[in-house]
């Protein structure tokens, strides 16, 4: 029998809320700045209340009003980013299937060989191969297009194997009715795996997602036009924008705001099904 100690559950939930304080409050110094005047900024120490310039902020930063958000509005910059996002996130989340589909399901020599291969390419990130990367995309005048942001980190390794260790847990039993009613190859697929996979690929999109959303140095590389910047480079480019002049850090942080808005929506939509798809263990 267990002992219930008080003490112990009030120590652990203080800890909780000491870490959650720790993690929010520059969060909470992000929105606070962002809600405020140049003038309020720029005074010492700033002021831990919110501003009355929030609308007037966020206004400038999305139709790029500001003269450190440059000339390209962050809204389009945002649009840039939501695209590219959701291609990382789709392609890796297409090819990975249909690659973990192929080496479980088809015999053909070498498919054993196929996938380690394939999981080797975990020890080469974007980083590691950037320059072949970088000379194909520009060979293929894929720069500057979303295209070149996208195709380039659509290859995932890591989702392969999650698919294929879950494919692996289907029965044959399945396998064989789908035969019997005349099921083929892609029926089999979009009619019975995907939708047994659709905790695994929620999962797995808010994983991506995040991932194809934080992209700079990528990003960085392949854009030299300001219309293809995503956010990321935008908000760089918000702070160093001003040269000599004063950089105002109002509109840089409404930047920031809205630069975390869109994946934390994506997780607190999808949480249910994020959290089911990484600890359900009745498949």
């Amino acid at each position: 029998m267990v002992e219930r100690r008080p003490w112990l559950d009030r120590l652990a939930h203080a800890v909780l809320i000491a870490g959650g304080a720790v993690i929010a409050f520059p969060l909470y110094v992000a929105f606070v700045a962002s809600s405020q005047s140049s003038e309020q900024m720029h005074r010492v120490p700033m002021s831990l209340w919110p501003g009355t310039e929030f609308l007037a902020n966020f206004k400038t930063v999305l139709l790029g009003a500001g003269d450190t958000t440059g000339s390209t509005a962050m809204g389009h910059m945002l649009w840039v980013t939501l695209v590219m996002a959701l291609g990382v996130a789709w392609g890796k989340i297409a090819i990975s299937m249909l690659s973990a589909y192929a080496i479980v399901y088809f015999r053909f020599p070498l498919r054993q060989t196929c996938f380690w291969l394939i999981f080797v390419t975990l020890m080469l990130p974007v980083e590691v191969r950037i320059s072949p990367t970088y000379k194909i995309v520009a060979d293929l005048g894929l720069l500057n297009s979303y295209g070149g942001l996208i195709l380039p980190l659509i290859a995932s390794a890591t989702a392969t194997f999650l698919f294929r260790q879950f494919f692996m847990t289907v029965p044959d039993e399945l396998v064989e009715a789908a035969r019997m009613d005349g099921a083929g190859p892609l029926r089999f697929l979009k009619d019975v795996l995907v939708p047994l996979s659709a905790t695994n690929i929620a999962a797995l999109f808010v994983i991506q997602f995040i991932y194809g959303w934080n992209q700079y140095l990528w990003p960085l590389l392949v854009t030299t036009d300001e219309a293809m910047y995503p956010i990321a480079l935008g908000l760089k480019r918000s702070i160093g924008a001003g040269g000599d002049a004063a950089i105002e850090w109002q509109l840089v942080m409404a930047t920031a705001v809205l630069t975390m808005v869109p994946p934390a929506l994506v997780v607190l939509a999808m949480q249910r099904w994020f959290v089911k798809g990484l600890v359900d263990s009745e498949k």
